[in-house]
């Protein structure tokens, strides 16, 4: 099962970059992103990892399910391909079902316990480096290529505050 994407993204664009404007900082930004992607391409779960290199790998700034996905949690580095697609070369990468999600991801357990079974994972960058990811999840099917361009507009939007993580760090 697929959504179709009938929802006008502008004016969630629109309320992302009024966070970034207003309060600027990095948890207000990446707040705004989670009721703004729902609408536009739905999910279960919304995580945004900041990435800290391929020896440490990925940190979870935000979740919208923390009691699962606790803030602050970390993810090694693997030497799957979805590792050099998404942060290395900064390609966007979706699972569309549960296999794609048990090749790539240790925890796929506990991202079938959520109902999840499919993720676009989309990187936000800068000056050609990825510093972390955007990560939607729902079920099979849920997400296509379609979404890609969409996608890529709001990690545009999110990189003011992935930028704060990174100095922070």
């Amino acid at each position: 099962m697929s959504h179709v994407n009938t929802v006008d993204p502008l004016p969630h664009f629109q309320s992302v970059a009024a966070a970034s404007a207003q309060g600027g900082s990095a948890d207000d930004i990446l707040k705004a992103l989670d009721p703004a992607l729902d609408a536009v391409f739905g999910h279960k779960l919304y995580t945004g990892l900041l990435y800290h290199g391929p020896e440490v790998g990925v940190e979870r700034y935000y979740s919208n399910q923390p009691e699962t996905y606790l803030v602050g949690g970390r993810k090694p580095p693997n030497d799957k391909p979805w590792t050099q697609q998404l942060l290395v070369e900064g390609h966007p990468y979706i699972g569309y079902d549960a296999d794609d999600i048990r090749e790539v991801f240790f925890d796929h357990e506990i991202i079938f316990s959520l109902g999840c079974e499919a993720i676009l994972n989309i990187p936000v960058a800068h000056k050609g480096m990825v510093l972390g990811t955007l990560n939607i999840l729902h079920e099979a099917g849920w997400y296509s290529e379609d979404d890609i361009p969409t996608a890529l507009v709001f990690a545009g939007l999110a990189v003011p505050a992935f930028i704060e993580l990174s100095e922070a760090v």
